[in-house]
């Protein structure tokens, strides 16, 4: 352990880009943490771009990791299991080396950082596509597989944030032990050199190589998402409405997709249109066989989608309505009554003021903006 009398100058240890990244990536996992664990499902489009930004920021960061400067390069902190037990095990006697750059548990604590960040934006992903059908994996897992996958994102989640703190908890370790302030390092970019530090060979930045290399796998990257986001998703929901069913519904209330319930549920909706929610909603045999054919043919077991899965009627159990079930309540809990009661929502029934395709039967996430 090297003491601050032992100073002899100070100099540039992390450079401009290192800084930049460090402390965009802080600002991108802690909004994207609170509008996961803390805020509501309409908070989502702000999580997932928070977290596009920081699998971004991931990649530039193993780009300048191999182009950047002296103790942003890999090379500097990334060492082998020997080196890494030893430095513990120095440390735990309390003579260990003094790095100028990352020491060797905080080169490995900077691996698992970046694997966690990236492995969790694969599982956000996945978990997006399976229970929204959005993004780049949508057109590859079905909804069923969304509970699972939402468990690990989770789990993954938590996982980051145990290692946050076990980064910030050896960050002030260290800081105390050597009596340097290493938070400020990552501002200013320059530290204390004392005799007997671990000083890396120079090496200087390949700024041109590392934009060309940035270009290719971000423009790379963007493209295959893309592609793969406008693959078709199996089992989408109806595209068009039967006329009738449109001319019929939609004269008294908004356009209810017919994948939002089970076959089960259209046949006794459609078999108790005499007492429709409190009107007499009837119609000639004819009208109602055809409307009723219809909703049943294009009922939820032929969808793949979130709202196909999760509404079921119970009458007897008194949820006779979209807004009775479970899924629903939970969904829309951190809403006040008054905004049901607006003028442009009316009634909670109203799902299209709120969820612009509604009527369509996909209800994006992306799609959601309360007037």
């Amino acid at each position: 352990m090297t003491n601050p009398s032992d100073v002899t100058n100070t100099i540039p240890v992390w450079d401009i880009y290192t800084r930049l990244f460090h402390w965009a990536l802080v600002t991108s996992i802690a909004v994207a943490a609170a509008t996961g664990f803390l805020l509501g499902p309409y908070w989502i489009p702000v999580h997932v771009v928070s977290a596009t930004l920081a699998i971004v920021l991931i990649l530039l960061r193993i780009i300048w990791g191999f182009t950047g400067s002296t103790y942003a390069r890999f090379s500097s902190f990334v060492m082998g299991p020997k080196q890494v037990l030893g430095y513990a095990r120095d440390l735990l006697r309390g003579h260990e080396t003094r790095y100028i750059g990352h020491n060797p548990l905080g080169g490995l604590m900077v691996l698992a950082l970046l694997t966690v960040v990236i492995v969790l934006g694969l599982s956000g992903a996945a978990v997006l596509g399976a229970a929204a059908k959005a993004g780049p994996m949508a057109f590859a897992i079905p909804y069923k597989e969304s509970g699972w996958l939402r468990e690990i994102h989770e789990t993954l989640a938590s996982g980051l944030l145990l290692l946050i703190a076990l980064h910030i908890g050896g960050v002030v370790f260290e800081s105390r032990r050597h009596r340097e302030n290493l938070a400020r390092a990552m501002v200013t970019g320059c530290k204390e050199r004392r005799d007997g530090d671990a000083i890396s060979d120079p090496q200087p930045a390949h700024i041109p190589q590392a934009i060309r290399k940035g270009a290719m796998w971000l423009g790379g990257t963007a493209v295959l998402i893309a592609g793969l986001s406008f693959l078709p998703v199996p089992r989408p929901p109806v595209a068009e409405y039967d006329p009738l069913v449109a001319e019929e519904c939609s004269a008294c209330h908004m356009l209810y997709h017919p994948s939002l319930l089970p076959a089960k549920d259209w046949e006794h909706i459609t078999a108790t249109l005499a007492d429709h929610y409190g009107e007499d909603a009837s119609l000639d045999d004819d009208s109602t066989t055809k409307i009723r054919d219809w909703l049943m043919a294009n009922a939820a077991e032929t969808a793949d989608t979130r709202a196909a899965n999760v509404f079921q009627l119970n009458p007897a159990g008194g949820i006779k309505s979209l807004t009775d079930t479970a899924f629903w309540r939970a969904r829309h809990r951190g809403l006040s009554d008054a905004i049901f009661k607006s003028k442009a929502i009316r009634a909670r029934s109203n799902c299209v003021a709120c969820h612009e395709d509604a009527e369509s039967g996909w209800f994006n996430p992306f799609q959601v903006e309360i007037p």
